[in-house]
């Protein structure tokens, strides 16, 4: 379907053809029509598809359609991160070219004059505003922000903000909001957790899902079968053959990405890291200069996964195995954009055989595997299965092993157990940690009770 089939408004469109977008993706030409109806949606639909321009494009036409519309706020957006809010931002400056929508993006990381900036922006009531959770909060708190005539309320990567610990934040939000209102989630995925949150703040809303697509045809997937150690000069040869301008290496954990872009540099290569420890600033620094080529790698956890669009990227190599299918589509899918190709590498160790083995049935094709040169040694033998049936054995040993021994099948304690034992020999009141004189004037106590019962029973 192209665009102009959609009942948008000639500037939308107009904007639309300036920017050379022609022919909508499937999850616009699903929820678009349905955004425009004004009922509540649930989208779930991989990062790439277009989920941006589905809910924008919908939103800002009815915006700039109503002319009753007041000063406040009309439309809030909100965001995981910074960098997303950025790009929203910058998206919805081009859609709303040609229209008199105002937006303004909130978020942390700034200077004084940047909070100002934003503070004026809440004050005077932009048409839409794009904001990351705490950053809103702060704002709210101050007294200023005024949300009483929002009419759409979006979400977007809704399973990122609830893994970041922004549930609360979220629910305090739309409490802040009127109840008649169009709420629109976006996800690329949906855990339970964003289901649960959907209930809580969607009124009936339809669910759209786009299957989780496979990796372009463009991308040359391919993986290293080796030992942990070798990976490092594995990657520097991967650096050799392809060249190392426009490259994310993702790795596991922040530590790991330090370790690694230490020893890159250390090396001679111009490598930067990307991970959640950096503040904003900094994050907004080394984008720059990847961008600009003065900076040719960066080393990054899954926070480079999403939500960050460069489209030049000429490799992704996987240091570690992600841990889920969908995080590889969205790992290598970094690479191979706006039409160009690309190539991502997997580095595949003996512990992320049987993880790699499940992407490569969720691809529904065995990746193509690198052979590593004699001189670095000989890697170990793929065996994705074999890891399934050490698991297995391993859990029966457990289980077996947690068997207590000689006890009864139905669990129930004999006469000849402790408990039984010190009610009859009248020990059940008697501590370990008692002192040797107590014991002795409990048993003694114990013995003229049993004796005066005797008596009494013979009498």
């Amino acid at each position: 379907m192209y665009f102009d089939e959609l009942d948008l408004s000639d500037d939308i469109l107009d904007a639309l053809d300036a920017m050379r977008f022609e022919e909508c993706t499937p999850i616009q030409e699903q929820t678009i029509p349905l955004i425009l109806e004004g009922g509540d949606l649930i989208a779930c639909a991989q990062t790439g598809t277009g989920k941006t321009a589905a809910y924008l494009l919908p939103v800002i036409d009815r915006i700039a359609d109503n002319p009753d519309r007041s000063d406040k706020v009309q439309c809030l957006v909100m965001s995981p991160t910074r960098e997303l809010a950025q790009q929203i931002d910058r998206q919805m400056e081009g859609f709303g070219f040609f229209l008199p929508v105002s937006a303004m993006a909130i978020y942390g990381g700034t200077d004084g004059a940047g909070f100002a900036r934003q503070q004026r922006g809440l004050k005077m009531g932009a048409d839409v505003v794009i904001a990351t959770p705490g950053r809103l909060l702060d704002h709210i708190a101050m007294g200023y922000v005024d949300l009483s005539d929002v009419r759409y309320f979006i979400l977007d990567e809704a399973d990122r903000m609830l893994d970041m610990g922004f549930y609360d934040d979220i629910m305090q939000i739309a409490n802040r909001l009127p109840k008649e209102r169009q709420t629109l989630m976006f996800s690329a995925t949906m855990p339970p957790k964003t289901r649960k949150l959907a209930k809580e703040i969607l009124n009936n809303p339809t669910e759209i899902s786009i299957a989780v697509s496979r990796p372009t045809e463009k991308i040359d997937q391919s993986a290293f079968i080796c030992h942990e150690q070798q990976k490092t000069p594995l990657l520097q040869l991967l650096f050799k053959q392809t060249g190392t301008s426009r490259v994310i290496v993702f790795a596991s954990s922040k530590l790991k990405v330090k370790e690694l872009t230490h020893e890159l540099r250390r090396k001679h290569f111009k490598a930067a890291e990307m991970h959640s420890d950096l503040d904003q600033n900094r994050r907004d620094e080394v984008m720059h200069e990847f961008r600009n080529g003065r900076i040719d790698m960066l080393i990054a956890t899954d926070i480079l996964a999403r939500g960050i669009d460069v489209d030049d990227i000429a490799l992704v190599v996987n240091y570690d195995v992600p841990r889920e299918a969908e995080d590889y589509v969205h790992r290598i899918g970094r690479t191979a954009r706006a039409g160009a190709g690309g190539i991502a590498v997997t580095m595949v160790n003996e512990r992320d055989m049987q993880r790699f083995g499940g992407i490569e049935r969720f691809l529904g094709y065995e990746v193509p595997k690198r052979d590593i040169p004699e001189e670095y040694g000989k890697g170990p033998e793929y065996r994705p299965e074999r890891s399934d049936r050490k698991q297995n054995a391993r859990k029966q040993k457990y289980k077996s092993a947690g068997k207590p021994r000689g006890k009864r099948p139905d669990n129930k304690k004999t006469p000849d157990s402790d408990a039984t034992r010190k009610q009859a020999t009248g020990t059940e009141n008697i501590k370990s940690g008692d002192s040797a004189k107590k014991r002795r004037r409990h048993y003694n106590s114990k013995r003229k009770n049993d004796s005066g019962n005797s008596k009494n029973n013979i009498d």
